[in-house]
């Protein structure tokens, strides 16, 4: 496991309806849901309020690309979201691809026979458990982390 930064980390799947929430335990074993934020001018107050619960090492965001991986409105949207939670929680902010994350994540509801109308509530949280374990596999298997940093965190000012 040379490479891997151990801690716990966030993942968030930014949709227009609802953001899925999720995390991992300090050795990135295993990504699991946390909740559903529905959104609204408060759901990064709710990141905020999770991030400090939690206190990860950094915050994984899903970037929507189409499927040649172009820019839409939804990656503007996350970009800003992604922006907003780096400079109100202080924490490192990785924009990582999510193409496919959300078909993953009905995929597997769909195969454990729930229908897509009964999954509504807990697909953005799968979708955010697709991306931070696609994630911290990634650095795992690569040594590197998935994604880039966003407005990457200054190194703190030290007293002489």
């Amino acid at each position: 496991m040379s490479g891997f930064r151990r801690g716990i980390r966030l993942g968030i799947d930014v949709g227009k309806a609802r953001v899925g929430v999720s995390r991992c335990d300090p050795d990135g074993m295993l990504a699991v849901p946390v909740e559903t934020v529905p959104r609204s001018e408060t759901s990064v107050d709710r990141i905020v309020e999770l991030s400090a619960e939690w206190d990860p090492i950094e915050i994984v965001i899903g970037l929507p690309v189409n499927m040649r991986g172009e820019e839409t409105l939804s990656t503007v949207d996350a970009r800003e979201f992604a922006a907003d939670v780096r400079r109100r929680t202080g924490r490192a902010v990785r924009m990582v691809d999510e193409r496919l994350s959300t078909v993953s994540a009905h995929a597997a509801l769909r195969s454990s026979g729930r229908s897509q109308k009964n999954s509504r509530s807990i697909v953005d949280q799968v979708a955010a458990v697709v991306l931070l374990q696609h994630a911290v596999d990634t650095e795992k298997s690569t040594g590197h982390p998935a994604g880039a940093l966003i407005d990457p965190p200054e190194e703190p000012l030290r007293d002489a």
